[in-house]
């Protein structure tokens, strides 16, 4: 299965992600460890990638699509995949139509995480991370054992600065005037599954996996 996972920030797409990608045996693959992973390796991608992130402008599409188009070619993609918040404008869906054509390959379906911005307030609101690791924690549903302090590192959680209420409404402004044409543009190729986000974590693993079922028999 080759999948593609849309929804708000704080809709719960990269853990529905990760945890689908593991029911069925697939990658998931975050444009975000893809990014990280190009920089710290020093390749020429990651270099230019670098330059843009430092001086806090948004990755253009066609680097990013060439790092999508490097990490599905590699061995434990051609199974499928899981691809985690990608792409995010219609430029990007335009090229990965492109890319999977070539390889003779198409979506299966498009998951889209629907999510209102009430819930995803709250949520983001809850979220902390570790300031050494970066490991992500939500002080609701996946709490640290210890209150406050990372597992891994002992360190005292913070709250991310696009995390505050000022930055996610931001954030939703953006998804709502870059994604939501994405999501349009997969509702009319017929590929795109729309669920619930609001409920709980495994209720929604559950509807998803109904969804993936549902494409398999068609």
């Amino acid at each position: 299965m080759r999948l593609v996972f849309l929804g708000p920030p704080g809709s719960g797409k990269g853990t529905q992600a990760r945890m689908v990608g593991e029911r069925l045996g697939i990658p998931q693959v975050s444009t975000g460890d893809i990014l990280r992973e190009a920089v710290m390796l020093g390749t020429d991608i990651g270099r230019k990638a670098k330059s843009y992130m430092e001086g806090g402008k948004l990755v253009p599409d066609e680097i990013m699509l060439s790092l999508v188009k490097r990490r599905i070619e590699e061995p434990d993609c051609s199974g499928g995949f899981v691809l985690d918040g990608f792409p995010r404008t219609l430029a990007q869906a335009l090229g990965l139509e492109e890319i999977l054509q070539s390889a003779a390959q198409s979506i299966d379906a498009v998951i889209l995480i629907d999510t209102s911005d009430e819930v995803v307030l709250k949520r983001l609101s809850r979220r902390r991370v570790c300031p050494q690791c970066k490991a992500l924690y939500n002080l609701e549903a996946d709490p640290p054992e210890a209150d406050q302090l990372c597992d891994r590192c002992g360190v005292e959680l913070i709250l991310r600065t696009d995390d505050s209420e000022r930055t996610v409404a931001t954030r939703l402004n953006v998804y709502r005037k870059d994604t939501l044409p994405v999501v349009e543009y997969y509702e009319s190729k017929g590929v795109l599954r729309k669920v619930d986000g609001s409920r709980e974590i495994e209720q929604v693993l559950s509807s998803i996996m109904e969804e993936i079922s549902e494409v398999r028999k068609s």
